[in-house]
């Protein structure tokens, strides 16, 4: 609506530009810093916990991807199972042999436990004493199946039947204070000193070999004097023929009772982890979430004060000509520049967490797009509802009645 001036001319209708309007809302945070700094606060937690959380998550998760394409999903695991009626099961010995005449199968190593002998750093062992570690009988290509490294040392190879020699998984080594091998050391196995010629690497598809020592069958069977049955077989195949492997182990391995057999993929443990990882990455967005209600409420609590306190301002305004347009546009300004600024705030902070926090684990920083560009919009979006209430009501100040408090 224009005016007519009495001269003729039209008087254009006020407006409020952008830039002014930045202004103003700057002047209202600026003379109640400690309350906007607060109540930014509760936005920047809000927003950093959420982006963290997201950060986090995907820089486990690419970490996993990491490993499972190092480890690969290609490999099955064999053991004995209890079969219907039929009480616990055993492996035949001819399993690892029946298992290799599948044809998609790259390689197969069988594991057996050595019940009798236990680890450790002295013959001289009180009656009744454990050390907790047990010994294993491998086969010499178990490490280049599970694709394992070794920490010090070299594995056992085909020489190592005529030899008591011995390869320590890193929890037993650890426990047996072995931390290198830079100097030669033995240790008891039964009733026989074992060379310790090398140190495992943590097995991430078979963790039970972190806990044990490992020799190999010819050197169990002369040392030791066991008789071994596999209790494990780890079996490596072509990626794409798992499924199909998968089906026909069970029959192959034992065709009498195929119930007896447990076929199972070590990565699936991974996985596992993976979707447990990610039920609580929920539950941290859901407190999140909360944090950034908190802090909504926040700003909406400083602005219904500000426009209380503001009154004789806000009539003062309306006077020299300000409309309710321009009041409300300045006070929902006001509310999402402080949410703006705990948005970016909480992105910065967020990202900083994800970042520190993902290099003390040894993970790629990873802090995905959509957390970014998602907590501003929050925070925007947490601002104009928190603000909108606050600046209607601040439209609605009588002028007359606002000036009345100056």
């Amino acid at each position: 609506m224009t005016v007519e001036a009495p001269a003729g001319d039209t008087i254009a209708p006020s407006r409020l530009a952008p830039a002014d309007m930045i202004r103003a809302a700057g002047i209202g945070l600026r003379t109640r810093r400690l309350r906007s700094v607060l109540s930014a606060l509760g936005i920047m937690i809000g927003i950093g916990a959420m982006v963290a959380v997201l950060g986090l998550s995907e820089s486990s998760k690419s970490d996993l991807l990491a490993q499972l394409d190092q480890l690969g999903t290609n490999m099955l695991q064999v053991q004995a199972s209890t079969g219907i009626g039929l009480g616990p099961g055993e492996l035949p010995d001819d399993a690892p042999a029946m298992i290799t005449r599948i044809g998609p199968v790259e390689a197969v190593a069988a594991v057996a436990d050595v019940g009798s002998a236990r680890v450790y750093r002295s013959d001289y062992v009180p009656s009744g004493q454990t050390s907790g570690l047990n010994v294993r009988a491998v086969d010499t290509n178990l490490l280049g199946t599970l694709q394992g490294s070794m920490a010090d040392g070299v594995f056992l190879d085909q020489a190592s039947p005529d030899y008591p020699v011995v390869v320590l998984g890193s929890v037993a080594a650890d426990r047996l204070g072995i931390r290198s091998l830079d100097t030669a050391i033995s240790v008891w196995l039964g009733d026989e000193w074992f060379a310790v010629v090398g140190i495992l690497e943590s097995v991430d598809l078979s963790p039970d070999l972190d806990r044990a020592a490992l020799v190999t069958v010819g050197a169990a069977e002369t040392y030791l004097e066991s008789d071994l049955v596999p209790s494990t077989i780890y079996v490596r195949m072509d990626p794409s023929s798992v499924d199909d492997v998968r089906n026909v182990m069970a029959a192959t391995v034992n065709p009498e009772n195929p119930d007896q057999v447990e076929v199972t993929r070590p990565s699936d443990a991974l996985e596992a982890r993976e979707a447990a990882e990610s039920a609580l990455t929920n539950l941290f967005l859901g407190l999140g979430a909360v944090a950034l209600l908190v802090g909504g409420v926040g700003i909406a609590n400083v602005m219904v004060i500000s426009v209380l306190e503001r009154r004789g301002e806000i009539g003062l305004r309306r006077a020299l000509g300000a409309t309710r347009r321009h009041i409300s546009v300045q006070f929902l300004g006001e509310s999402l520049l402080l949410s703006t600024i705990g948005g970016i705030g909480g992105v910065l902070m967020g990202a900083a967490v994800t970042a520190a926090y993902a290099t003390y684990r040894g993970w790629g920083v990873l802090v995905p797009a959509v957390a970014i560009v998602g907590g501003i919009a929050a925070a925007l979006a947490i601002g104009a509802v928190a603000g909108l209430y606050p600046a209607m009501r601040a439209a609605r100040v009588s002028p007359t009645e606002a000036l009345r408090t100056l």
